[in-house]
């Protein structure tokens, strides 16, 4: 028997005898391994070179700190960004995506200096100025991105020499000249992307060489369609969209019967004729976008048999006749998002749309439906049906239970009858539009249950009757509110107090009777306030009044009894109206709505306003996010008009007409540079017009009718412009003979006056005013998981992303 101390000897000794055994397996691995180099001086130089030629880099920018790891004590292949091959120490990567670079490539660059580079990522760098013939000595290169600059100029014809190339991405820059040619080696190419840019148009070449070729993003490409681009058997995807011109029929030819096409982007053109049936030998076809071409023929029902289809915009085309789904559909199973709008389908919507059973978003808006909507329909999280002759709803009992709507639109139909009360069951609705319909009676108190999650509740233009409904309290989430032209009655209901997200009220042309709520005044972000055209009375100001509107930009109390006198300083608190800048962007109120994997972006969202200046007739596309408009006509103000008016400079349009201002015009509105109308007409002033009215350049539209005016009109270019109705009925002025072209103006005998003093018909500037956009386009939003773990996810995240709350006045259509 072995006793203990014997024991733990004979165990230490075998513990030394393997450690001595490993260390020597060690050694001798390491002799019969190859030598780990680290990088090499020549490559790091090169580095530093190329970060030195950056100065006014930051480092801090977006999500890399890229190159501020650089520097001569370390291991050039341990710095951020950089990649070298282990075995030599070469440098084989660089990645700098987002490096705010904020300068040129230099033709001697130390980038050129890495000849082994075999990726190089230079998107998102703020980089500008021309491509270096340089590139071209980077031969080992198989990938370049060098998208999302401001790159100008040619694409150097040595990019022909990089004929390793397997990715190309040269997107959303300002390169121009012909492309076709510099491409023309590189058939190694499995992904091109050359999307907006400022190439020059010209006939898409021959692609049936580019056998490699998965993805292909075109550019200003313009002639029939590129049937050759569709014989290459590997091909994925084609994005041949927006900045082309392609016309004609499509022929896909002699297709290749293996082919993998997964999405087809053909959005933007001007392709016409039928969608022909070969289209449906795609069998592994997930997305289709056809939208805004010149496509027509009957519904193309032949489309829905793809198995695997998930996505089909077919809006804005010349489609005809009655919506046709069959009977039995392979992609009834995978169908999400389905675009028809704009086009001429009439007849009803068919029962059978109830087989696609994942549809999460559904817009047919601006066509000629008739009938029921399904009520099926009714389980969908988005649907819009706007602009038809839909007057009904089928069954929906069935389904209410599983809704998950956020977004419902059937504004501009021909609904009528009581407020649908099984809205009130979809708990996370975001958008409701039932505008210029004719739903009549109350607006149900059960509303109260939905606007936690509302953003945007516009009933405008409907036969609503009694008050507004007492049901705000928790309606924190409420950008827009627009109950304008109904029969409502009695007072705002106070609880909107709480609607701190506001930034449309509009009550325009109902019975609310009340005095100025200046209690609104208190909303952080509310923009447009349109109370015209109701009972509102009393005074505007009051002396002992602190809180005042702090984003106010277009306010419209028009056509009401309001009354009473301004002081002096009056418009001096409104201080988001004196600069032009602006520390919160209001161009647009956007925003994406992204729920249980379905993305419901479908265009801008937008309710109507209107501001009134006699003689103005325009129409605007997008105002800018400066414009400001007071319209405070038809009322019963008096006194002075304040001189403080001069202090709000971003001004656009100043409506005072229609009340009893006295005294004379003040001197402080040449102040106001960026004018565009001012209507002063119908009210008591005096005095003369001043001249320096004539040197703001922008305005192009003026009223002083019916005054007590006198003296000369000034004979600035912006007044021998105007009609010469702009001036009548002041006694007292002269100078209308280059105006009116007449050699004399007599005073207008008594009748005259009577005619003279009747309004005219007032015409109506109409746009657009604070819209919604829940994403940014009508391009169908894939939140498809695959695509999402590609590199396409940058690309579907550009187009998807989340922005802040905007402001938008656009024209109405």
């Amino acid at each position: 028997m072995m006793i203990p101390s014997q024991s733990y000897s004979f165990n230490g000794i075998v513990v030394i005898t393997l450690y001595f055994i490993s260390l020597f397996s060690f050694f001798l691995h390491t002799l019969a391994s190859p030598t780990v180099h680290r990088c090499r001086h020549d490559q790091r130089d090169a580095l530093l070179e190329f970060k030195h030629e950056f100065p006014g880099a930051d480092m801090n920018f977006g999500r890399f700190d890229n190159m501020r790891s650089w520097n001569k004590s370390s291991d050039c292949c341990s710095w951020e960004s950089v990649t070298c091959d282990a075995k030599y120490g070469q440098v084989i990567s660089l990645y700098l995506l987002g490096a705010n670079l904020n300068n040129t490539l230099k033709p001697n660059s130390g980038l050129f200096k890495l000849q082994y580079l075999k990726s190089l990522t230079l998107s998102y760098c703020n980089l500008y100025g021309e491509i270096p013939f340089s590139l071209g000595n980077l031969s080992h290169l198989t990938y370049l991105a060098l998208s999302e600059n401001k790159l100008v100029g040619q694409v150097p014809s040595t990019i022909g020499n990089l004929t390793k190339l397997r990715y190309l991405s040269l997107s959303i820059n300002h390169l121009s000249g012909k492309f076709s040619v510099s491409f023309a080696n590189l058939t190694k190419l499995n992904q091109l992307d050359i999307r907006e840019n400022d190439f020059e148009p010209e006939l898409i070449p021959d692609m049936s060489r580019f056998h490699n070729l998965e993805e292909f993003w075109g550019g200003n490409f313009f002639g029939p369609f590129p049937t050759s681009l569709f014989t290459i058997p590997s091909l994925r995807w084609v994005h041949l969209g927006d900045n082309n011109n392609f016309t004609g029929h499509i022929d896909f030819g002699n297709m290749s019967l293996s082919s993998r096409l997964s999405y087809l982007i053909l959005a933007n053109n001007n392709f016409d004729g039928p969608i022909p049936e070969s289209i449906s030998k795609f069998l592994n076809l997930e997305l289709l976008d056809l939208r805004n071409n010149s496509f027509s023929g009957p519904f193309p029902t032949f489309l829905f048999k793809f198995p695997s289809l998930q996505c089909v915009n077919l809006a804005r085309n010349n489609f005809k006749g009655p919506i046709d789904f069959g009977n039995t559909w392979p992609s009834s199973s995978t169908l999400r998002f389905l675009y028809l709008a704009d086009n001429n389908f009439d007849g009803q919507i068919p029962e059978s749309i109830s087989q696609f059973l994942k549809l999460g978003k559904l817009d047919i808006s601006n066509n000629k439906l008739q009938g029921n909507v399904p009520g099926c329909l009714l389980r969908l999280p988005s649907l819009q049906l706007s602009h038809n002759s839909l007057s009904g709803f089928g069954k929906s009992s069935q389904v209410l239970d599983q809704a998950q709507m956020r977004v419902l639109r059937l504004d501009s139909n021909s609904f009528q009858g009581p407020f649908p009360h099984w809205i009130c069951q979809f708990r996370l609705l975001k958008v409701l539009d039932l505008s210029n319909n004719s739903f009549s009676g109350s607006i149900p108190p059960c509303l109260r249950i939905i606007t936690y999650s509302l953003e945007v509740l516009n009933l405008r233009n409907n036969n609503f009757s009694g008050t507004l409904p007492d049901v705000f309290l928790n309606a924190t989430s409420l950008y827009t509110l627009d109950v304008s032209r109904n029969r409502l009655e009695g007072k705002l209901p106070k609880t909107l107090i709480n609607c701190t997200r506001m930034g449309l009220l509009n009550v325009e042309g109902n019975k609310f009777k009340e005095t100025f709520p200046s209690w609104l005044g208190s909303m952080p972000y509310l923009y447009i306030l349109i109370l015209r055209a109701n009972q509102f009375y009393g005074p505007l100001y009051h002396l002992h009044e602190s809180t005042w509107f702090q984003h106010l930009k277009v306010i419209d109390v028009s056509h009401n009894d309001f009354t009473g006198s301004f002081p002096a300083f009056y418009f001096s608190n409104w201080l988001q109206r004196t600069t032009l800048h602006l520390e919160i962007d209001v161009v647009y109120f956007e925003y994406l709505i992204i729920q249980d994997d379905y993305d419901y972006h479908s265009g801008t969202y937008t309710s109507s306003m209107e501001i009134v200046n006699k003689g103005v007739d325009r129409e605007f596309d997008k105002i800018r996010q400066d414009f400001t408009s007071i319209d405070f006509s038809s009322n019963k103000f008096y006194g002075k008009i304040p001189e403080s008016i001069g202090l709000l400079k971003g001004l656009r349009f100043l409506n005072l007409s229609g009340n009893a201002f006295t005294s004379y015009i003040p001197q402080s509105l040449a102040n106001l540079t960026n004018l565009e109308a001012l209507d002063l007409s119908h009210n008591q002033l005096s005095g003369q017009i001043p001249r320096d009215l004539g040197e703001l350049s922008f305005l192009s539209t003026m009223n002083f009718a019916h005054n007590n005016l006198e003296g000369p009109i000034p004979r600035g270019t912006q007044f021998q412009r105007q009609n010469c109705s702009s001036f009548m009925d002041n006694p007292k002025l002269y100078g209308l003979d280059d105006i009116c072209r007449k050699t004399h103006v007599p005073n207008p005998r008594p009748q005259e006056l009577e005619k003279v003093s009747e309004p005219e018909e007032e015409q109506v500037i109409n746009w657009t005013s604070a819209a919604i956009a829940y994403g940014p386009g009508v391009f169908c939003g894939l939140v498809i998981g695959h695509i999402f773990i590609s590199h396409k996810q940058e690309w579907l995240m550009e187009k998807c992303r989340r922005n802040k709350p905007r402001v938008v006045i656009r024209s109405a259509r």
